[in-house]
């Protein structure tokens, strides 16, 4: 077992191993659980926020444990390099990995759970949804900022922004850290693509692209033909992979 616990929550190391060893029994769930696992637990009646990730193919297993860092220890790693540049993401409190002589078992990421927000998603998907406009364009001043800072949040999905409204304005804290690029050099075309995964709604791209035009000083026009581009390219691509897991669940028959 190899596990990192930051200074700030250190003695929280026991209890936090003793609740990994009962993970599977105890803890409130948090969403589906179908890929990876994520609950609460609560400690000295603080909550914090546990998250599984899923077992690995027995290639992959050996990859993680001589070659890639764990996809715990790159949120815990990922989400200090935010923190210290000023962006928002729950406190890391440690990432905590099982090996065997192959390979990587099990890896897990703790981090503070947070409280009174909201995800992205809420206001993505209900047009009455209350200050819809600004919503989305705070979000699209943190993606700026992000790309100027040379950040590629991969996993850009509305589930995994949270929002606290904080004296009429909206914090943004990024969840699900594990694939982040850094880059010296941000081309603009790829900024664009970052975009892919989040709507294919011609309003809330709209807003998006003259939110992120006004920061970067491009046209209006560009950005939205851009972002239009990206998001209809990762549409097909979904589409197709949906294609062929029907044929493939099929052809198993």
């Amino acid at each position: 077992m190899n596990s990192v616990f930051s200074k700030q929550f250190s003695q929280l190391k026991n209890e936090i191993l003793d609740i990994i060893k009962n993970f599977k029994n105890s803890g409130t769930l948090i969403g589906p659980g179908a890929r990876n696992v994520v609950k609460f637990f609560e400690i000295d009646g603080n909550k914090y926020n546990f998250k599984s990730f899923k077992q690995h193919n027995f290639i992959n297993r050996h990859v993680y444990k001589y070659y890639r860092k764990s996809k715990a220890r790159r949120s815990y790693e990922y989400a200090n390099i935010l923190l210290s540049k000023g962006y928002y993401t729950p406190n890391p409190i440690a990432y905590i990995e099982f090996f065997d002589f192959w390979g990587l078992t099990s890896s897990y990421y703790v981090s503070e759970q947070l409280n009174n927000c909201f995800p992205l998603s809420d206001a993505l998907f209900n047009p009455q949804f209350s200050d819809r406009e600004n919503i989305f364009k705070a979000y699209t001043d943190l993606i700026y900022n992000l790309h100027e800072s040379g950040i590629e949040f991969i996993d850009n999905a509305s589930g995994n922004f949270l929002i606290k409204k904080c004296d009429g304005n909206y914090k943004f804290y990024l969840v699900d850290l594990n694939r982040i690029n850094f880059h010296e050099n941000f081309p603009l075309e790829k900024r664009f693509k970052n975009f892919a995964r989040l709507t294919t709604s011609p309003e809330i791209i709209k807003i998006i692209a003259d939110e992120y035009a006004s920061l970067s000083g491009n046209a209006s026009d560009f950005c939205y033909k851009k972002i239009v581009e990206t998001t209809s390219q990762k549409a097909r691509k979904n589409k197709i992979k949906k294609i062929l897991k029907f044929y493939k669940y099929f052809l198993k028959k």
